[in-house]
């Protein structure tokens, strides 16, 4: 079933603007489905399959010769030495929309379009489903519980696809193929182990040197890793904002999965129901929301303004939207029933934040939507109210 896409509406009218358009993300977030469907009538080319890589890689000029009027190159990262033909190409006829270029490596193909086509090419990066895309659809799960363990990715939801052996599948493909590429793991089981550390850790502070320990690893491949992470998409960090309100404020960033489904997964989470009483449950559910509130901010082509609060008391707000005229306190919780200690974070920001606050949000477990004096409850199901209005 082809669900569709809020990222489509960027990606659209980049195309009447600039002749080269990337679109990036993790593998399998429905990136080619997404552009294939939008430029239908341009020739399509993967450089995943190795004889189409070679003959980009061996010859360039030739290999873009065979597109007079553009194409759709899947997994440039695979070849990005393209771009700078690209360059050439684009310069001699700056026709909008005439280039579709996917990849699934963040620094590489960021870095290539920065160094070789600033300024010719849109960039948009396209996640796993949102919600509010899957019940659009009529594919949204049911409960939280459910949603937490299937996870976002389109092959689950619109091929139905089981969790568990997708996700295995996942892994061991994506540590085969992609970790090779971006760093040299030595030992990949080393690395599947971290993998599944950093997956008990979402939605918490990173402490480097702690994971390092634990991993087995030196603090400087601790770094190398989550820097990999985070460069294929499966992993984000949330930085602390740094608005002084006279408190000394937490520095370290907080680590999170960009899908609840593959940390739950790589967690050993193999039923829902086990997400009632499992110790990690909030820290999943936070995962889900602040990947629904980045996914709402890339879905309209925006840059992140998610960060979070916490002060060395403990006093946290934990994502903070910075607006630029306003401070938006979210609070998250995985309970089923308000209660007044939901909005006490929310009141202190408040208070400090003084002018700079805007009304804030609970996102929570339950069903039934509830206003305060300083915030709004919200059902994790109305979870798209809020991502419309961080766009």
């Amino acid at each position: 079933m082809l669900v569709d896409r809020q990222a489509s509406k960027p990606l659209g009218a980049a195309a009447k603007t600039y002749p080269v358009l990337v679109v990036v993300g993790p593998r399998q977030s429905g990136k080619t489905t997404l552009c294939t469907a939008t430029f239908s009538e341009h020739p399509y080319a993967s450089l995943e399959d190795p004889d189409v890589r070679r003959f980009a890689l061996e010859d360039p000029r030739g290999f873009l010769e065979q597109y007079p009027d553009g194409a759709l190159l899947d997994e440039v990262q695979r070849a990005p030495e393209l771009l700078s033909y690209l360059q050439g190409i684009v310069d001699t006829e700056p026709r909008p929309g005439r280039w579709i270029l996917t990849g699934s490596q963040q620094l590489d193909v960021i870095a290539g379009v920065t160094q070789t086509l600033a300024g010719r090419a849109a960039l948009v990066t396209l996640l796993p489903f949102s919600y509010d895309e899957l019940a659009r659809a009529e594919l949204a799960p049911s409960t939280a519980a459910e949603l937490l363990h299937r996870g976002l990715y389109p092959p689950i939801h619109d091929r139905g696809h089981d969790p568990r052996g997708w996700y295995g599948n996942y892994v061991q493909t994506y540590v085969e193929r992609d970790v090779r590429q971006l760093i040299s793991v030595r030992d990949l089981s080393t690395f599947q182990i971290f993998l599944k550390l950093c997956a008990g850790r979402t939605g918490q502070l990173l402490n480097l040197s702690a994971l390092a320990a634990d991993s087995g690893i030196t603090h400087n491949t601790a770094k190398a890793w989550i820097s990999a992470l985070e460069a294929s998409y499966i992993v984000t960090t949330l930085r602390p904002h740094f608005t002084n309100f006279g408190k000394r404020l937490v520095k370290t960033p907080k680590l999170y999965f960009v899908d609840p489904g593959l940390a739950a997964w790589l967690l050993e989470i193999s039923d829902p129901n086990q997400l009632r009483s499992h110790p990690l449950r909030g820290p999943l559910f936070e995962t889900w929301v602040v990947s629904e509130l980045l996914k709402g901010r890339m879905n309209r082509g925006l840059a992140s303004n998610l960060y979070f609060w916490r002060d060395r008391r403990g006093l946290e707000v934990d994502v903070v939207l910075d607006r630029g005229d306003s401070l938006i306190p979210i609070e998250v919780k995985s309970g089923k029933t308000v209660a007044s200690d939901f909005y006490r974070s929310i009141n202190r920001f408040a208070e400090l934040a003084g002018a700079a606050a805007g009304q804030g949000f609970v996102v929570y477990g339950g069903e039934r939507e509830e206003k305060r004096q300083n915030a709004r409850a919200l059902p994790w199901s109305e979870i798209g109210q809020l991502t419309a209005e961080n766009g």
